[in-house]
């Protein structure tokens, strides 16, 4: 993760957590995961540009499970992990600071509040998991689906390709190509 791929996930996770109290890691890794999705959705730009891989509980970005595992380094600034006998739970630890955030980037996050703070993490991840989703599409390509759903494996190596969530729109895909060509 780049400096300000961290400022920004720190800021973001700062600013759901104060929204969504009592927000699991679980949750808080499916919405980090639905804020690029629907940024390159809206308008072929990346939220945070990370990448994600096929595991059993949906995309998820490697970096980000591995810094809400246990303490946090990178993000430590921003967050802290609280772990209960029911959970991992994400904490703020600062103030909001919206300087990495467009306004376009302030309302899809009210957006994600607004549509997904009252859905479980168990329903998030069965969301990511629906028919013609980037994940559902790279497990099936690479023939890891039924594997991942029995729970035969956890988790792979496969990175799941977010151009298909442009492929139908060229200018879209223009805009998502050359952002990550850039970045």
């Amino acid at each position: 993760m780049t400096n300000e791929q961290v400022d920004k996930i720190g800021n973001s996770m700062i600013f759901l957590s104060k929204k969504i109290p009592n927000i699991s890691k679980t949750k808080m890794l499916k919405l980090i995961y639905l804020l690029d999705e629907l940024s390159i959705k809206n308008s072929g730009i990346p939220f945070f540009n990370l990448q994600y891989k096929a595991w059993k509980l949906g995309p998820v970005s490697e970096e980000i499970f591995i810094e809400l595992s246990d303490k946090p380094l990178r993000l430590g600034n921003y967050i802290d992990i609280q772990h209960t006998e029911n959970g991992s739970f994400v904490l703020s630890k600062s103030d909001f600071c919206d300087d990495e955030f467009s306004d376009n980037d302030i309302d899809l996050l009210e957006y994600v509040v607004k549509k997904f703070s009252t859905i479980t993490a168990k329903q998030l991840i069965e969301h990511t998991h629906s028919p013609n989703s980037p994940w559902r599409n790279a497990t099936e390509e690479n023939g890891v689906y039924d594997l991942l759903e029995r729970g035969d494996i956890n988790n792979t190596e496969i990175v799941i390709d977010m151009s298909c969530l442009v492929s139908h729109d060229e200018r879209k895909k223009s805009i998502f190509e050359q952002y990550v060509e850039e970045k």
